[in-house]
């Protein structure tokens, strides 16, 4: 009951962040892993998934009702994000994932960088593609951060908030909530199959569900309140974030290439024999 009231908390926070600028993942998959000693990795992922989407679809919900939506380019992103999401988790089995984080690490820290040079990006609502363009870039984006958020995930939203900025003009509002309706496609078509599979403990999943819901209100209801300004302030500590992490689990973690480096490096200098 304890380890509930605590993963609760997490919900609650990650539910906050990922309705602003999405990265929740970061704070509630690591909360599950600490919490949920020997439950099996599938089981963690199913779980927090359950309890994700439903902050992800009060937040997406939240948003429609607020922010004025172009569905020209969202319907088609999230109609294929759900289709090549789980053609994305399908394909994990056959690659490795790891092979990816050298590449992301260097996307995201692109991503960074430009928002934090740019001082004016994603302060302006002004839409720059023609509708049908923006029907064809939205079926490709969908396919692309579908196949990834399936296949491997970790900031899809930021990568989806920072797309729809720079290809369609959207402002930080607008980008957070076209991320969202992408995002909820792509989390169900994730969550089916780990229902399916049986990989769901509901008597966990619901209590951080329910929290994940309060937080993504507040998380909702703050980004719209504060403006374009405070979402663009937490996106780039979101984003520093994941670039942390991603660098850690790349090249800090035991058996990375970095790591390996290091020792040939002492070895060849004489300080390990």
């Amino acid at each position: 009951m304890e380890n509930i009231v605590y993963l609760c908390l997490f919900a609650f926070m990650a539910g906050f962040i990922d309705s602003v600028v999405g990265g929740g993942g970061l704070i509630q998959l690591p909360a599950l892993l600490v919490f949920l000693p020997g439950v099996p990795l599938p089981t963690a992922f199913g779980t927090g998934k359950f309890a994700g989407i439903a902050g992800t679809t009060a937040a997406m919900v939240k948003y429609v009702r607020s922010v004025k939506i172009n569905y020209w380019a969202i319907v088609p992103a999230a109609g294929t994000a759900f289709v090549f999401s789980f053609l994305g988790a399908r394909a994990l089995s056959h690659i490795d994932a790891n092979l990816l984080k050298p590449l992301i690490l260097v996307l995201l820290i692109l991503v960074a960088v430009y928002t934090f040079i740019k001082k004016d990006f994603g302060s302006l609502h002004a839409p720059k593609l023609t509708d049908s363009k923006e029907k064809l870039y939205g079926l490709l984006i969908g396919a692309a951060i579908g196949f990834y958020d399936g296949f491997f995930g970790p900031g899809t939203g930021s990568f989806l908030i920072f797309i729809f900025i720079g290809l369609f003009g959207f402002n930080f509002l607008a980008a957070s909530a076209a991320a969202k309706v992408v995002n909820v496609a792509t989390n169900l078509s994730a969550l089916g199959y780990f229902i399916y599979k049986g990989h769901v403990l509901y008597q966990v999943a619901i209590p951080m569900a329910v929290c994940s819901i309060i937080g993504s209100q507040l998380g909702t209801r703050t980004a719209l309140k504060r403006g374009v300004g405070f979402v663009r302030v937490l996106f780039l500590i979101v984003v520093t974030g994941i670039i942390i992490k991603f660098a850690y689990d790349t090249y800090g973690s035991g058996g990375s290439d970095f790591k390996k480096l290091s020792v040939a490096v002492q070895e060849l200098v004489g300080f390990k024999s």
